[in-house]
Parts: C-alpha cells; sequence; structure tokens
C-alpha cells in the first residue's frame, strides 16, 4: 500500500469488504471468510491492488488491542483469577497435545526435527481474534462458556509470549553466532505481568477513576481517557517484554469494576471492527498462495486433523469443570482452529533462518483455512453475531 495512495487503498479495502459481506450475507457465509478472500484478491499475490501488508498488518494489529481491551472491561479482576486458576490444567494438557500432533505430522512428511517443532508449537493455540469474535458478548461472556473460552485463550496467549520471546532469542544468537541459552529477559517479563496488574488497579483507582468521576459529563473526554489508557498500557506492557495485547486486556480488566466500563464498551466497538476487517483482510493478502501446490497434502491432512482432534480433546479435559456435555463440546468447537499467533510464530522463524519457508506456509496456511472451517462450525450450529440461523444470532 503506497504512502501516497492510503486513501484509495481503503477505498478499495472497505468497498470491497462491503460487497463481499453483502453476498456473504445473503448466501448465509461467515462474513470473516469475506475479509480473507478480499485480501487475496487485491494483495500482492493476487490482483496486487495493496501491496504493502506490513503496514496493514500493523494497522490491523490495533484492532486486536482493542478487542482485547473488550474483553477485559467485562472481565472483574476476582472473576478472572478464578477462570485461569479453573482453566490452567486444561490449557497445560491440551497445549501438550496438540503440540504433540503437529510434530508428529511435520516429522511424517519429512520436515527436520526443528521444523517439525515449530510446526508443532504452532499448533497449540487457538485464535484469540475468532474465538472472541464469534462470541456474542451480552449472551456468553458472563457465562461458564464464555469464561472458560476466554480463560483459555488468555492462557494460551501467555505461552504464545513465552514462545516468541525464546523464537526471538533463539533467532538472534544463531545469527549473531553465539552459544544458545536462555535470555533472562524472559523471566523479568513474566515476573512484571503480576506487577503490571497491580500498578495498573492502582493507577485507576486513584487517578482515572476520580477523573472519570469529575468530568463524566464531557463524553469526548471520556472516549479519549479510554483510549489513551488502552494503548498507553499496551505500548507499556510492550516495552517490558510482554504483548501488546496482554496490557490492552490488564487495562480493560482495571477498569471492569467502574460503572462506565459498560458505555467505554459500546463506543469502541465501531472502531474495533474498522481495524479488524484490516487484520483479515491482511491475513489473506499476505499469503502465498501460488507456492501452496508444494506442501497441499500436509496442509489438508494438518487441518483435517485440527479441526476434527482439538474439540475432541478440548470437550474431554472440559468435561469435569462443566455444568454440562453440550457446554465442553460448545467450548471445544469454539477453540477448534490454530492461531494469529501461529501465522506470527511462522513468520519469526522463517526471518530468522530456524524453519524453512516450506514449513513456515504449511503453519501460515493451516491457521487461514481452519480459521475459514471453524467459523462456519461455530456459525452453524452456536450462538454468535453471525450466525446463520436467527434464533442463533446474538450480540
Amino acid at each position: 500500500m503506497h504512502s501516497e495512495s492510503v486513501i484509495f487503498s481503503f477505498f478499495l479495502i472497505f468497498t470491497g469488504a462491503a460487497i463481499l459481506a453483502t453476498l456473504s450475507l445473503y448466501f448465509r457465509q461467515p462474513l470473516l471468510l469475506a475479509y480473507i478472500v478480499l485480501g487475496a484478491l487485491l494483495g500482492p499475490f493476487g490482483l496486487a491492488w495493496v501491496v504493502d501488508t506490513n503496514l496493514l498488518a500493523d494497522v490491523a494489529h490495533v484492532g486486536i488491542i482493542f478487542l482485547l481491551f473488550l474483553i477485559g472491561l467485562d472481565m472483574q479482576p476476582s472473576h478472572l483469577l478464578q477462570m485461569i486458576k479453573k482453566g490452567s490444567m486444561v490449557a497445560f494438557i491440551s497445549s501438550l497435545a496438540f503440540a504433540l500432533l503437529g510434530f508428529m505430522v511435520g516429522y511424517a512428511f519429512g520436515f527436520s526435527t526443528i521444523d517439525s517443532l515449530i510446526i508443532g508449537a504452532s499448533t497449540m493455540f487457538s485464535s484469540t481474534i475468532v474465538g472472541i469474535k464469534l462470541l456474542p458478548t451480552t449472551v456468553l461472556h458472563h457465562k461458564q462458556t464464555g469464561e472458560l473460552v476466554v480463560g483459555l485463550l488468555l492462557l494460551q496467549d501467555l505461552l504464545a509470549i513465552i514462545l516468541l520471546t525464546l523464537l526471538t532469542t533463539l533467532g538472534g544468537q544463531l545469527n549473531d553466532g553465539l552459544a544458545l541459552s536462555l535470555n533472562a529477559d524472559l523471566l523479568i517479563s513474566l515476573a512484571a505481568l503480576p506487577l503490571l496488574m497491580f500498578a495498573a488497579l492502582g493507577f485507576v483507582r486513584w487517578v482515572l477513576l476520580p477523573l472519570i468521576k469529575r468530568f463524566d459529563r464531557f463524553h469526548e473526554y471520556i472516549f479519549l481517557l479510554a483510549l489513551g489508557w488502552c494503548l498507553g498500557l499496551a505500548e507499556l506492557a510492550h516495552s517490558i517484554g510482554l504483548s501488546a495485547e496482554i496490557g490492552a486486556f490488564i487495562s480493560g480488566v482495571s477498569l471492569a469494576s467502574s460503572v462506565i466500563s459498560q458505555y467505554i464498551a459500546i463506543n469502541l466497538k465501531p472502531i474495533r471492527d474498522f481495524f479488524l476487517v484490516l487484520f483479515f483482510f491482511s491475513i489473506g493478502a499476505g499469503f502465498n498462495f501460488p507456492l501452496m501446490g508444494s506442501i497441499w497434502l500436509q496442509c489438508a491432512i494438518l487441518v483435517i486433523l485440527v479441526i476434527t482432534i482439538k474439540p475432541v480433546v478440548f470437550g474431554f479435559l472440559i468435561r469435569p469443570i462443566c455444568k454440562s456435555k453440550s457446554t465442553s463440546w460448545e467450548v471445544g468447537f469454539r477453540l477448534g482452529q490454530t492461531s494469529e499467533f501461529s501465522i506470527l510464530i511462522a513468520s519469526l522463524a522463517a526471518s530468522t533462518l530456524i524453519i524453512s519457508e516450506s514449513a513456515s506456509l504449511l503453519i501460515q496456511a493451516t491457521a487461514i483455512i481452519t480459521f475459514v472451517a471453524s467459523s462456519y462450525l461455530v456459525v452453524w450450529n452456536f450462538k454468535s453475531p453471525i450466525a446463520i440461523k436467527d434464533h442463533l444470532r446474538h450480540d
């Protein structure tokens, strides 16, 4: 996307998204599919009308930050701790199972040991974007289904952050020819997480809430204060080695107890949706479809295994802590895909020459296809904002 044609590129993206979204609604297809297909059509491997996918990805990342902020606004701190405590064992066991699954597929098709390890690691995670985007805010966030989905996704995000930090360290050491060792920055970052949470709660209590109480008549000020708090804490988290997403989530949780939280959530949703369109467009635009011929069989098998085995594993592990069998299966299907973190892991590992280009392509292709496949399964069978059946459509 050339700097002199940003407006024209946005015109192409959002006009095209509106057209394809209209067709998707007429034919009762998930809207996420429309945005990914549009990216593939207009991106550098399609018509090449929008070519700067790096800039798009950076802009779209803001959408993920706002999404996690809004989720945090629905989570009371005490409630969040209980949720994480209940889901920690499930997250740990399921991650090991999925990592083994991805490793076995990679190794069986002749990928190197390190390629297979990264393929396995990328298979551990489920998509925060897909999982939360298809979760009706007012219906399920405060019920057990929503609690388990969000809790497991957050625990997986923490694991992903650790893995990304290790990959960054490993790649840098390999490039510099240094001996391999764990980076002390990783331990510092993990230790900083609870400190960041307590600092955020204290700042909200002693600074933000008094300001909100005094100037609550000025809606524009409340809106700007919320934006500044979300992006400020996201940047702070990033600067201490955590992810911007974790910082945004903590900023939302810290405000969840305030009476103004739902007002902020309602007003930020249009901004979130704007950036999420760009996020899914950038996924479609950044994928090298012409190279799919070399790994289509491996991809097909891995996709089938992910969308069939993940719901079963999650359903089995979650059943003991669920109120009903149907809830455990629903959570499993909502988490039955790989993650945007998988794409990030593949890109980082390939850029530092840790894995081969074909392994990176396999990880990215699996993520995109499972995004679409799991979205179909959810919108056809469970409550969501874009459900196919009218009685399942909730927001």
